[in-house]
């Protein structure tokens, strides 16, 4: 049975919670219809997520009230401008907060069809299934060249709308080549990672690094799936299938990824006990700055003479790091430059609150070498994180 289609204006309600698909696959082509519709009906609530870009189309003052539940690099100025509240959410929560004080009405996401009929979500996965066991509608724009690489079955025919379709492809990451300090960090780091282990990396110019000096083969288990794991397959190093909840890379990622069902719900890809258990787990996470203890900020960072300015959100960083610092064998890793812009990134005190406690994070790494802190007593630890900026000057982070 074919699902029914409907304008988008007419699913919008005075006073609802729209919440709107993230990451590549956001349908930036209605954009402009619900910001129309929004202000139209008045006192509409936008909830977003991860947003590489922001789309211009999407008009956020039409909104009653918007909130982001992953702020990303997309919303920065923003959430700087007040205009987006950035929620300090790590992603293995958003859906107990789905199905409670953030529960939304609709859902507008783009969706594909699937082989076996129905649909399914492409290049994310998520929060959605979330928004849509807690009741949510789904407001569907189906999407011709979007890659279908959702792992969960398709979506309950009587929860999608079909509001519109489009051939555009889905949104591409570029990132920077790494440089000569994340090799070095990298090369620190695969030391670590023993062969079969499970990895947790992420995308940018450290996770490039990192996926190019491993030698020894591993499992991908990680929130955001990179550019790296096709290369790692064809390299022979990629165990079994990775296990994901978004696509973060460019066209070699999103072809590679189109009909493998790598894509999971939040409550599978950021489990704890999933992740802790079985083979030994590894996350790779980095940090914009951390303190003595080690302590991490990844939130943002304060500027000579200006308000601490956001830079990214909580994202899934503590729950990786928590569940690798449990798992018998496997390693919490957070791995920066020693400088950054001209200033250390060891801080007396940290910028932002802090994102991920010290006391999940094992090892420390910087171009210099990496620190085992486990095990370690305070002072210990103090000592072994300041070895890794001996040179450095330590700066006084949200002083500055």
């Amino acid at each position: 049975m074919s699902p029914p289609r409907a304008r988008l204006a007419d699913l919008v309600r005075p006073g609802m919670r729209i919440a709107l698909s993230d990451g590549l696959g956001s349908p930036r082509c209605v954009s402009a219809e619900l910001s129309a519709a929004a202000a139209a009906a008045g006192e509409v609530r936008l909830l977003l997520g991860w947003t590489p870009a922001l789309d211009p189309a999407l008009d956020l003052l039409a909104f009653a009230d918007v909130r982001t539940l992953m702020s990303g690099w997309g919303l920065r100025s923003a959430v700087d401008a007040g205009l987006v509240h950035a929620l300090p959410v790590r992603l293995g929560a958003i859906p107990a907060l789905l199905h409670g004080p953030l529960r939304p009405d609709l859902l507008v996401a783009g969706v594909v069809a699937r082989s076996g009929g129905g649909f399914g979500f492409g290049t994310e996965v998520a929060w959605m299934r979330a928004a849509v066991d807690a009741g949510a509608r789904v407001a569907a724009v189906v999407g011709s060249r979007t890659p279908s690489s959702d792992a969960g079955p398709a979506l309950p025919d009587d929860r999608v709308v079909v509001v519109g379709e489009s051939d555009d492809p889905p949104a591409t990451l570029a990132f920077t080549p790494p440089a000569a300090v994340h090799r070095a960090i990298a090369e620190h780091i695969a030391a670590l990672i023993p062969s079969g282990a499970r990895l947790q990396v992420g995308p940018g110019a450290l996770g490039t690094a990192v996926v190019d000096e491993l030698r020894t083969p591993v499992r991908v288990d990680s929130g955001l799936l990179p550019d790296g794991i096709p290369l790692l397959e064809r390299r022979g190093l990629l165990l079994g299938e990775p296990v994901g909840t978004y696509l973060a890379g460019g066209p070699e990622l999103l072809e590679w990824a189109d009909g493998r069902p790598l894509l999971h719900r939040l409550e599978h890809t950021h489990d704890l006990t999933r992740l802790s258990t079985g083979l030994p787990f590894f996350a790779v996470n980095t940090a914009l700055e951390v303190d003595e203890q080690g302590q991490v900020n990844v939130e943002g960072l304060h500027e000579k003479g200006r308000a601490a300015s956001a830079v990214g959100g909580i994202g899934g960083h503590p729950d990786y790091a928590v569940a690798a610092a449990r798992s018998a064998g496997g390693l919490s890793i957070v791995a920066l430059p020693a400088r950054h812009a001209g200033s250390a990134t060891l801080v007396s005190r940290l910028s932002w609150p802090v994102t991920t406690p010290s006391h999940d994070v094992d090892v420390l790494v910087t171009e210099a070498g990496a620190v085992d802190l486990r095990g370690l007593d305070r002072s210990e630890r103090a000592r072994a994180v300041a070895g890794l900026w001996e040179a450095e000057p330590v700066t006084a982070g949200s002083e500055g």
